[in-house]
């Protein structure tokens, strides 16, 4: 698609789709343990970064404490969202432990670095108020 009919550069498009996927995901630490530092929160970040390109996402932003991190992720419609944050948490988690492991170990146990749980929360495009709206508005055939 050219760019004169794309003026939105959050639109992508493939062979059969076009789409604007955004997901903030929230991550926190087992046992809600303040663990990171900031030099492991810069290399989380970096981590993910990679983890994110390997599904053709792109890591918009990302930020986070002691004890949870926080990411906007541009994502396409072919990846699956559990599969991403699998592969998110398990590559950092193995990757942290590898490089900070006596910090690590004396944060948590168990060999778990993050907890089983997450937030996942879709962003981006109009309000859900606005959508409803416009689906509402559709006129039927006659």
């Amino acid at each position: 698609m050219s760019p004169r009919w794309n003026p939105n550069p959050d639109v992508r498009t493939g062979r059969h789709v076009i789409h604007n996927l955004h997901v903030h995901l929230v991550f926190v630490t087992k046992y809600r343990r303040e663990a990171l530092t900031d030099a492991m929160l810069t290399r989380t970040e970096e981590i993910m970064r990679e983890v994110c390109a390997d599904f053709e996402a792109e890591l918009e932003q990302f930020d986070g404490e002691q004890d949870h991190v926080h990411l906007l992720v541009h994502y396409p419609p072919k990846v699956q969202l559990s599969k991403l944050v699998n592969s998110l948490k398990g590559v950092s988690s193995r990757r942290l432990r590898q490089e900070y492991d006596t910090h690590v170990r004396r944060h948590l146990w168990g060999g778990r670095f993050w907890s089983g749980s997450y937030f996942a929360g879709s962003c981006g495009g109009a309000p859900l108020t606005v959508v409803r709206q416009y689906i509402e508005n559709q006129q039927r055939p006659t």
